[in-house]
Parts: structure tokens; C-alpha cells; sequence
């Protein structure tokens, strides 16, 4: 029998937890890690506090695995070792990483790939650039999933996982993210950015067993994107 937690890491909410992972839906707004002027509002301080005070299957600290944007919510995993978190960062490019996605305007191919070097400049804006030696490889894939007159609704497979990778190549095309205050269109039309990293599928590090997590379509997204459509 799962003896009951004592203490609920407050503002994340944990889908999964064993003794090697632990793996959140990280709300927006919420940091993944510490920067010089925010280290306690962040998922990795929240959940390194949940340990401390006391679980039956918790013991330690844990251990960034990846990272999400602080305007992007979804899921997280987190590792409670070192040698773990070797493990998945190791395995990382079999990782499979899938996020939903409003965009700007309709696309005219309804399936395909996005890729480019990126790279970022002092004002730590990235950018596609044609130099390889300035930028690292990035591949971006996507599939229509709804859209409407001037707005559509995607899955993204983020085969690469570099810093705003989606918000870029998708800006770059003429399609930015709803809601994207740095690469988008000015338009205030959503509070928040309509990014969210729906699902992952990883080997366990323990076991080797696929293990999947898919938080669906957020309800927030529907009411987005039909608040679109009016």
C-alpha cells in the first residue's frame, strides 16, 4: 500500500514519482531553475523543499534533467541522483518531446520540419543564422491539428531541444507563437503564451521500460483558441 505524501510541493503538481524520477506539470510563470535574481520561485527549489520535508519515497535533492521557458507550462522531469541524470541527458536525443501550439496565421503545408542553426546574440534574442559555426543545428516537425481563419493549432515533435527553439523557427516563418512577447506579433491577444509541452517519452534509467506522459490538450488551449475563432 502507497503510504499517503505528508507534504504537497505547493504550485506544481506531480504526475509521477519513484525513487530515481519525479515527473511535474510545471505551471506558467514558474522558472525551472534558479537565475541571479529569482532562485526560490522555481520548480527545481519547490520540489528540493518537498523533499526535505519528508517522503516515503523521497530522499536527497533532485537534479535538472531539461528545462521549460517560464511563459511555457507542461511537463518536467526531474532526476534524483546524479548518475539518473546523466543517464537521461545521455539518452536525451531518444527522448521524444511533444508540445501543442497556437500560431499566427494558417500554414501551407499542413505536415513537416523546421530546421536551422541557431544561435544568440548579447541581447540573448536567438536566431537562425546560415553559419554552422555560429549556431547549433536545430530540427523542429510539426502536424496541423485544427485552425481556423488566421489561427492555427499544431503539435510540435521537438526533435531538438535548444532555448526558444519553437518560438523561433515558427516566428521565423511568419507563424509566431499566440501570446510570445519577445519573437511575436505585439498582438496582446492572449495573457499568457500558447506553448505547452504536452507529452514525453523516455527509457526508464532503472528499469529500461518506455515510460510515457501526455497531459492532453489543456483545457485553456480550447477556450484559446475558440476565443480565436470569434
Amino acid at each position: 500500500m502507497t503510504q499517503a505524501r505528508r507534504h504537497e510541493p505547493g504550485g506544481i503538481s506531480i504526475i509521477y514519482e519513484d525513487r530515481d524520477i519525479i515527473v511535474v506539470s510545471k505551471p506558467v510563470g514558474l522558472l525551472t531553475i534558479g537565475t541571479d535574481r529569482e532562485k526560490l520561485k522555481t520548480a527545481h527549489f519547490i520540489l528540493n523543499d518537498y523533499i526535505r520535508r519528508g517522503n516515503s519515497k523521497s530522499s536527497g535533492r533532485v537534479y535538472t534533467v531539461h528545462r521549460l521557458d517560464r511563459e511555457t507550462s507542461g511537463l518536467l522531469v526531474f532526476a534524483k541522483s546524479e548518475q539518473v541524470k546523466r543517464f537521461l541527458q545521455d539518452n536525451w536525443e531518444d527522448t521524444e518531446k511533444h508540445y501543442i501550439a497556437i500560431l499566427h496565421g494558417n500554414l501551407k503545408e499542413k505536415e513537416g520540419a523546421i530546421s536551422s542553426y541557431l544561435a544568440e546574440n548579447r541581447a540573448l534574442r536567438v536566431y537562425s543564422t546560415s553559419d554552422p559555426s555560429k549556431g547549433r543545428l536545430s530540427h523542429t516537425a510539426y502536424k496541423v491539428l485544427d485552425e481556423t481563419k488566421g489561427f492555427t493549432m499544431v503539435d510540435v515533435n521537438l526533435i531538438t531541444g535548444r532555448k526558444h527553439q519553437i518560438r523561433v523557427h515558427f516566428a521565423e516563418k511568419g507563424h509566431p507563437v499566440v501570446g510570445d512577447k519577445k519573437y511575436g506579433t505585439g498582438e496582446n491577444l492572449s495573457k499568457r503564451l500558447a506553448l505547452h509541452a504536452r507529452s514525453i517519452l523516455f527509457n526508464h534509467p532503472f528499469t529500461r521500460k518506455p515510460m510515457t506522459f501526455d497531459t492532453g490538450i489543456p483545457d485553456e488551449f480550447s477556450r484559446i483558441f475558440h476565443r480565436l475563432q470569434g
